[in-house]
């Protein structure tokens, strides 16, 4: 059985984005699902000088091991001052260090989410412009505006969003 990674770029414990990356993960049928949080995986903060002193932390190889087990990765980005969280960057800058293309070129869902009507879209597009230079292989993408609106009692409420992430589904399944 195919093993999906779904995990939100945030540290939030109640991060809108996991909510959302969970939702769309579980919607891939005759998958195997894990979530991962980045607050299992605390970091400290990355620097040239932090890593000469301690090396790689285990938690970045932990999780990067987690990532290079998966055959599709969900991940739903927050967006803080229009680009990644801080959590995520982190974790991010940790990983580039034990592998350039840490990505692996696994099929991945890009999401993004916030409560404005921009729905993250800016963070998403840094993403699809960026991480195919770390071995991102994005097959497909959604971005939902005012979650806070649209995602209610744990699903999409708005037809024509749940159309255009089924859509985004479809493609990432005949990638897996």
């Amino acid at each position: 059985m195919k093993k999906i990674i779904a995990f939100a770029g945030s540290n939030s414990k109640e991060s809108i984005n996991k909510k959302l990356a969970v939702y769309a993960a579980n919607r891939v049928d005759q998958v195997e699902v894990q979530v991962l949080d980045l607050n299992d995986f605390p970091l400290p903060i990355y620097g040239i000088d932090e890593e000469k002193e301690n090396g790689i932390p285990l938690n970045a190889k932990a999780f990067l091991e987690h990532l290079h087990s998966a055959d599709g990765i969900v991940l739903s980005l927050a967006e803080h001052n229009g680009n990644f969280s801080t959590a995520f960057k982190n974790l991010f800058d940790w990983m580039s260090r034990i592998q350039k293309n840490f990505w692996n070129k696994v099929p991945m869902l890009l999401l993004s989410t916030s409560p404005g009507a921009n729905g993250a879209k800016s963070v998403l597009g840094i993403a699809k412009n960026g991480f195919p230079h770390m071995g991102g292989n994005i097959v497909a993408d959604f971005s939902l505006p005012t979650f806070n609106n649209n995602f209610l009692e744990d699903q999409l409420v708005d037809a024509s969003l749940q159309e255009q992430l089924d859509a985004a589904l479809l493609e990432f399944k005949k990638h897996l």
